[in-house]
């Protein structure tokens, strides 16, 4: 006769992604997770419902979408039948964009006490954008790597620079921001 035997809760294992925890700790890892989810929800609703107000305020329309990514919460607004009358929230350079994140980001701040490293969008301008710092640092990294000499590419936002300093890394060379307030740019490097 075999003697079977009931584990205790205490004994018991979960799986956890790649660690074995406690059914305990696994209830508190996925609270958290749960947490996190909720809060990451609750900062997409809070900048939302801000943007809209200031959309009702200078009276443009625009379609308002939220999306949680990983841990960071991204706004999207489009014009209307793809019209362009939200192009002046985006500025000639994202300038204006920038600035209406960062109202987003402390509107947040204030409700919440939390800060968020959320991202708005105003008529696909950052996927555009994103588009145009690929091929700047693809080209940034040609040039590094037939010349062997640092590449200097123009001054851009401390967002822009993160994106162009992954692209690089991504490429196994090496970058640094350099400069000064708007005049801070990457430098590309094949070292």
């Amino acid at each position: 006769m075999t003697e079977t035997t009931n584990p205790t809760e205490a004994e018991q294992i979960v799986e956890e992604g790649n660690e074995t925890v406690a059914p305990e700790e696994a209830r508190v890892v996925e609270s958290q997770q749960h947490d996190d989810a909720e809060d990451s929800a609750d900062e997409g609703d809070i900048a939302a419902d801000y943007l809209e107000e200031l959309l009702d305020i200078v009276d443009l329309d625009g379609d308002l979408e939220i999306e949680i990514r990983g841990e960071r919460t991204f706004i999207s607004i489009q014009a209307e039948d793809g019209g362009e009358e939200l192009q002046d929230l985006v500025g000639t350079e994202g300038e204006v964009l920038d600035a209406l994140q960062e109202l987003a980001r402390l509107a947040v701040l204030t409700a919440t006490g939390n800060r968020t490293r959320l991202v708005l969008d105003i008529n696909g301008h950052r996927a555009k954008r994103n588009e145009e710092l690929k091929e700047l640092a693809d080209s940034a990294i040609a040039e590094a790597k037939e010349q062997g000499e640092e590449v200097h590419l123009e001054p851009m936002s401390a967002f822009e620079r993160k994106i162009v300093h992954d692209f690089v890394a991504d490429a196994g060379l090496v970058s640094e921001s350099e400069g000064e307030g708007k005049r801070r740019h990457v430098v590309v490097s094949a070292r």
